[in-house]
């Protein structure tokens, strides 16, 4: 029989193991909040096969703004270590879980000093749906056509780099993303645009799902083109009008369920968002966020930005 003072001499290693992360224990979609980044922005993180020879994973965050096949992945004890490679350089991620269910890291490039840390949180199930139950509350107007009221920028101790002209909204070069200051849950918005033809920009709901804008009128649809889900859904078309038009679009979003109309011809259709795309400054899936406009990537106007929040019926 063991004596008291044994037992209890055992209690700090118990605790101790109970810290590790245990094979799998990494699996899952992530939400993750790093402090400092440079241009405010949030990164997502899937595992799958944790704990096993298949280990997989993807990535949106550094080195790029698109959705990454994460090349070298491994766990080292209770570590999640995850590695890219940018012009010869080692981009490392490390990870532990915490006894709270968060992940605790830090990024750091090869040969830089100093480290970004981040906090990770798995990413909240979604329960509303596209169901018929949600109906039309009042429209906001959410560009007056007259200045920026309403709107703020996004990045960290930038000015306001946007401007209206002759009642359009229009960015500076390489503005900083705007956003408004209310905050949506869900909702149908209607926005009239117009870019030159290989100018970018992008729609951010609830500042987490970009909506590609893109100058690609005649080429054929793909995963940073005219009405993706950024770098994860491809529109099914091209709707695109030639350079210089005024375009439409037309969007629904009800927790993760998407629907994207362009120029009246439909892209997307009830289809669910896997998680936060490069745009995200917002990690709390579960709570109303901004809208935001990217301006950092060409010359885009616009005219006309309506959203009609949705409420569910009683």
């Amino acid at each position: 029989m063991r004596s008291r003072r044994t037992f209890l001499a055992s209690l700090p290693l118990l605790a101790a193991t109970q810290l590790a992360a245990a094979p799998g224990d990494f699996n899952g979609r992530w939400n993750i909040t790093v402090e400092k980044e440079p241009r405010g922005r949030v990164w997502w993180l899937e595992i799958e096969a944790a704990g096993t020879q298949t280990m997989r994973g993807r990535f949106v965050g550094a080195p790029g703004g698109q959705m990454d096949v994460i090349p070298v992945l491994r766990e080292e004890g209770d570590e999640l270590v995850w590695i890219f490679e940018r012009a010869g350089k080692k981009l490392t991620y490390r990870a532990r879980l915490t006894t709270a269910g968060t992940l605790e890291g830090t990024f750091q490039t090869e040969g830089s000093p100093t480290a970004l840390r981040f906090t990770g949180r798995r990413s909240p199930i979604l329960r509303d749906h596209d169901d018929g139950s949600w109906i039309p509350g009042k429209p906001v107007e959410l560009f007056n056509g007259r200045d920026l009221t309403g709107w703020s920028p996004r990045f960290p101790g930038r000015p306001m780099e946007w401007f209206v002209e002759g009642g359009l909204l229009k960015n500076k070069p390489r503005a900083s993303d705007i956003a408004t200051n209310a905050r949506f849950g869900n909702f149908k918005l209607h926005v009239e645009f117009k870019v030159a033809q290989n100018s970018n920009s992008g729609i951010g709901l609830r500042a987490r799902y970009e909506v590609q804008i893109y100058g690609d009128y005649g080429q054929p649809p793909s995963l940073h083109g005219n009405g993706a889900l950024y770098s994860r859904l491809p529109a099914k078309v091209n709707a695109t009008l030639p350079p210089d038009q005024w375009q439409t679009y037309d969007i629904t979003l009800i927790g993760r369920e998407l629907t994207v109309v362009l120029n009246g011809k439909t892209l997307h259709d009830h289809v669910e968002i896997e998680g936060l795309t490069a745009m995200a400054t917002d990690a709390d899936e579960s709570a109303p966020g901004p809208l935001a406009l990217q301006g950092d990537h060409g010359p885009v106007e616009f005219r006309k930005i309506t959203l009609t929040p949705l409420v569910k019926r009683r």
